[in-house]
């Protein structure tokens, strides 16, 4: 819709540029296309992730040599590298799960409304009931609810590093665009997922849901290719190497037992003690805790790991590389001087004292859009969110 005039991409999208949707063909299109919101990725269930904690290759050597000395009677030793087992399979999985529940929440929270336009009339709705065809409007601290075509803008400017890596916000305009202007050259679109940092727009929404761009990389992301750590990728390999030496020593043991004219009987007893106790079975409860306890300082620390080995990983990161151009700031700004009504203030109280004198608070109160969070931080033009402060 980006090579579209504003009024024909509304047209096309069987909606009027004034009026918005209907509220019956909103409702009707909310039922053929769906809720506006991604798609859950698919998630293992309980179960499932149950039993990935039992395919690591070291676990599985211990179920074969659990397996093996209940066969011999020996229930000690079985009954000891199986509980080794169950801690290992309980404290990956009970990490995993808390991991699970934390971004399940953090999904909740990000649920947001939106400000439409519904047969003339302006309401505020959950953005997930937002169709193709919708009206909707942008002010400074909205996150863009849907895909918009910009069909009325007024100093818009929007942060869209979540989708373009652009670190700067862009200045948007109705006016069309060659068809083949790439995603991230498309000044006439607002993007769902990116946030208006100044001046308003009104957009119609061209789509919702999986349909949008973030959509696309979701399923992008999607088709990736899971990769073994670094850790997981060694452990795999020390099982694969303490095996091989485990059943070769075994079996020289059997056959050096029989040539000395042992019972084979006796020497297969022995071979498979001398496996099974030549197998490290406190090794993966071992690694598994000192997970664990990684994911829980990472976790007071505000950072949500969803997969143990995933904290070896940060744990083995040396050099971290950021772009940063000029130099490092706080990110906004603070008003120091002011002069109004012919006079300059000094930095600090005089500032507020001169202003009011002189009317400019009131003035630059009522021509400002920006506004301060509960928390302090301001939301808007840097300029504005200063002068509001």
């Amino acid at each position: 819709m980006h090579h579209l005039p504003a009024a024909e991409a509304a047209r096309a999208l069987g909606t009027d540029p004034a009026r918005g949707l209907e509220d019956p063909e909103a409702a009707a299109r909310l039922a053929r296309v769906g809720p506006n919101r991604l798609p859950a990725p698919a998630r293992p269930g309980a179960l499932r992730r149950l039993g990935a904690q039992f395919r690591d290759p070291l676990v599985l050597v211990l179920i074969i040599a659990a397996a093996v000395t209940a066969l011999l009677g020996e229930w000690v030793d079985t009954g000891v590298i199986l509980g080794v087992v169950v801690v290992n399979a309980i404290v990956g999985f009970l990490q995993e799960a808390k991991a699970e529940r934390a971004l399940e929440a953090l999904q909740a929270m990000t649920a947001t409304d939106a400000v439409v336009v519904r047969a003339g009339r302006r309401l505020q709705v959950p953005a997930e009931t937002l169709v193709p065809g919708d009206l909707a409007r942008l002010e400074p601290g909205d996150r863009v609810p849907a895909d918009l075509r910009l069909v009325v803008v007024r100093d818009l400017q929007v942060d869209e590093s979540a989708l373009t890596g652009e670190s700067v916000p862009v200045a948007k305009r109705e006016a069309p665009l060659p068809e083949e202007t790439p995603v991230a050259d498309r000044v006439n679109t607002a993007h769902a997922g990116t946030l208006v940092t100044a001046g308003a727009a009104l957009g119609v929404v061209t789509a919702t849901g999986a349909a949008t761009e973030v959509g696309r990389i979701q399923r992008l992301m999607g088709e990736a290719v899971q990769l073994a750590t670094p850790l997981t990728r060694r452990i795999a390999h020390f099982s694969k190497v303490v095996s091989a030496v485990v059943v070769g020593l075994a079996a020289l043991t059997f056959v050096l037992g029989l040539a000395r004219g042992e019972a084979p009987a006796d020497m297969f007893v022995a071979a498979v003690a001398l496996a099974v106790g030549a197998i490290p079975e406190g090794l993966p409860a071992a690694v598994t805790i000192t997970l664990a306890i990684g994911v829980s300082r990472m976790a007071r620390r505000r950072a949500i790991v969803r997969r143990l080995p995933a904290v070896e990983t940060l744990g083995s990161t040396t050099v971290i590389c950021t772009d940063k151009t000029g130099t490092l700031t706080e990110n906004r700004m603070r008003v120091q001087v002011v002069v109004a009504g012919g006079r300059e203030s000094d930095p600090g109280a005089g500032v507020v004292a001169v202003a009011a004198r002189a009317g400019g608070l009131a003035a630059g109160g009522l021509c400002c859009v920006a506004r301060l969070g509960a928390d302090g931080s301001g939301v808007g033009d840097p300029t504005e969110v200063a002068l509001v402060a």
